[in-house]
């Protein structure tokens, strides 16, 4: 007995040191292995499909690196660019890494750039891949309402190498673009009989955008000063006899000069001072209730996708002195910057109006020069409006129209106001107003949805 319990331990130790030899040997054969990648993973547990094949990948994003031959896998350049990854984790068949936001997209190098690559010592395997930034999105447009020949700036971020725009007629444009090469704009020119109204959508380096769905929309018309939308008139306004010409004959008719010309000649605005007002027709014209406008925007829209646009042409520098003050309603008791109309808390039943400064950073104080090449769309969120401006505040449009239909004079007003602009009582902050004696045209007044349209990688 005791002689067969030694043979029996002795096989027993014979078999263990066969495998772990063996095991040995197959640790070595995986490490020596060339790295294969067969498919790469997206790993997205908030996503109906938490882990999906993809062919490109965005940084910030969790990949799962799927192949053989991984063990021995020393380091992994996305792009170039080294990456962490867990080894702790790793599997001969698996590999978890996350794209680091630093991983150059662009300006990566010709021969790394949409490459994976996994080292073992100094040899290496390459995989091509595509990497892209974050998904781009739009901001805002320079010109909205574009005549043929004009350029348009559509700004944003991740929007490098744009090489092609979709007008919402299905027209597309491939030549003649302009890319800011951090990718926060691109250009094209506006080709000539176009008429549908929606969105632009661009492709890039960093996939599909699209902007909101304002361009070419004028359907929820305020006034072009051409007919669409009357204008009122009494002995506190200007009239339709002072509107002028548009200066740059770029096809828009009659526009606005905020301050006319005859103001002008006469020395302009003075300090302390305030124009009279430009006005729409008011309670017995139907423009007027903003209802009509639900075809467009329906009455539930969250308000802070509703905004009040207008087209602006200012030729010469504007800095230091005058404020546009908008109205939605004509009931403006106090004027300018910090106003009771202007501003949420306040016992004024519909403090409704806003001030526009283009010539002021509205966060920082800081004066700025303010000036177009041409004509420039600018988009005012109607959550940016005295009662309206609560942060955390819940309103919608149908909130809007309401008020103004409840309002006893409905007319939607605006004019320059040229009073001093306290910005920081505490700091000492303010803009002590001069004369003001500038040229600033303005046009085709309407509200549009700024809802943001996200575009998904997927179809799902």
């Amino acid at each position: 007995m005791k002689m067969k319990t030694i043979k029996y331990l002795f096989a027993i130790g014979l078999a263990a040191m066969t495998f772990s030899l063996s095991s040995c040997s197959d640790s070595e054969s995986s490490s020596s292995a060339e790295a294969k990648i067969d498919k790469v993973y997206l790993e997205d547990a908030k996503s109906d499909v938490p882990d999906r094949e993809v062919t490109f990948a965005r940084l910030g994003q969790l990949l799962r690196l799927q192949g053989s031959g991984f063990k021995g896998v020393t380091k992994i350049t996305v792009n170039g660019y080294e990456t962490y990854f867990n080894n702790a984790l790793m599997t001969d068949n698996n590999i978890w890494v996350t794209l680091n936001s630093n991983t150059p997209i662009t300006d990566a190098d010709a021969d790394e750039r949409n490459t994976i690559k996994l080292y073992k010592g100094d040899t290496y395997y390459s995989y091509a891949f595509e990497i892209r930034s974050a998904s781009p999105a739009v901001s805002y447009l320079s010109n909205t309402l574009p005549t043929a020949g004009e350029t348009v700036i559509v700004y944003g971020s991740s929007l490098h190498e744009t090489n092609k725009v979709t007008l919402p007629s299905g027209t597309e444009i491939t030549s003649g673009i302009d890319n800011g090469e951090d990718g926060t704009w691109y250009s094209f020119i506006m080709p000539s009989g176009e008429t549908v109204s929606g969105s632009i959508t661009s492709t890039g380096a960093n996939g599909t955008a699209m902007t909101p769905p304002y361009f070419l929309d004028f359907n929820c018309y305020i006034t072009d000063f051409d007919g669409t939308g009357a204008l009122g008139s009494w002995s506190a306004t200007y009239s339709t006899d002072d509107l002028v010409d548009d200066p740059l004959n770029s096809g828009r008719g009659k526009v606005c000069m905020i301050v006319p010309q005859s103001v002008l000649d006469e020395g302009g605005i003075e300090s302390g001072a305030k124009s009279s007002l430009w006005a729409t027709a008011g309670n017995d014209n139907a423009d007027d209730d903003w209802s009509r406008m639900y075809t467009y925007i329906p009455a539930t829209t969250d308000l802070s996708n509703v905004a009040l646009q207008f087209d602006v042409y200012c030729p010469d520098a504007w800095n230091g002195t005058g404020q546009l003050e908008f109205s939605l309603q004509n009931n403006l008791s106090s004027y300018g910057w910090g106003s009771t109309e202007t501003t949420y808390t306040t016992n004024v039943k519909y403090p409704t109006a806003y001030v526009w400064v283009p010539w002021m950073d509205r966060s920082t104080g800081d004066t700025l020069s303010f000036s177009t090449d041409g004509w420039e769309t600018v988009t005012i969120p109607l959550t940016d409006f005295g009662k309206y401006s609560d942060d955390g505040g819940s309103h919608t449009f149908k909130e809007v129209v309401e008020d103004r239909n409840n309002a006893s004079y409905k007319n939607l007003v605006f004019l320059l106001v040229n009073t001093d602009l306290v910005f920081d009582e505490d700091n000492n902050v303010t803009f002590v107003s001069s004369t003001f004696n500038k040229k600033i045209y303005i046009d085709n007044l309407r509200i549009v949805n700024t809802t943001s349209i996200t575009v998904s990688d997927f179809d799902d």
